[in-house]
């Protein structure tokens, strides 16, 4: 069973940085597209990046695009998301997920439905 455990959260200031780590307490997460997905308050869950189970691609919603990085570093079994110049739409609390029940092609990293094992989430909150 795949459990995951996210942290690194926390409050910033507008244009500050933070890096968000993700943790498996079960099985290796080498096996698994992985994703970090968001969710703001009264607004839809939102797929902000992710990554191939072969690490060769990567896919970043728009709003992201640019300022935010997922990168994977299996000799630690952990997920990360580098979040940088953060503004107050950031704001929101962030899942880490994998898609146990299979793996995405490339061209379909970006369809959340494929995150199928979420995280309890950690509060990011962008704010002056």
């Amino acid at each position: 069973q795949v459990q995951l455990i996210e942290s690194g959260g926390g409050l910033v200031q507008p244009g500050g940085s933070l890096r968000l780590s993700c943790a498996s307490s079960g099985r290796s997460l080498s096996g698994y597209g992985m994703g970090w997905l968001r969710q703001a308050p009264g607004k839809e869950r939102e797929l902000v990046a992710a990554i191939h189970v072969s690490g060769g691609s990567t896919y970043y919603a728009d709003s992201v695009k640019g300022r935010f990085t997922i990168l994977r570093v299996r000799s630690k079994n952990t997920l990360y998301l580098q979040m940088n110049s953060l503004k107050p739409e950031d704001t929101a609390v962030y899942y880490c997920a994998a898609t146990v029940g299979g793996n995405p092609i490339a061209s379909t990293l970006g369809n959340i439905d494929k995150y199928d094992t979420w995280g309890q989430g950690t509060q990011v909150t962008v704010s002056s």
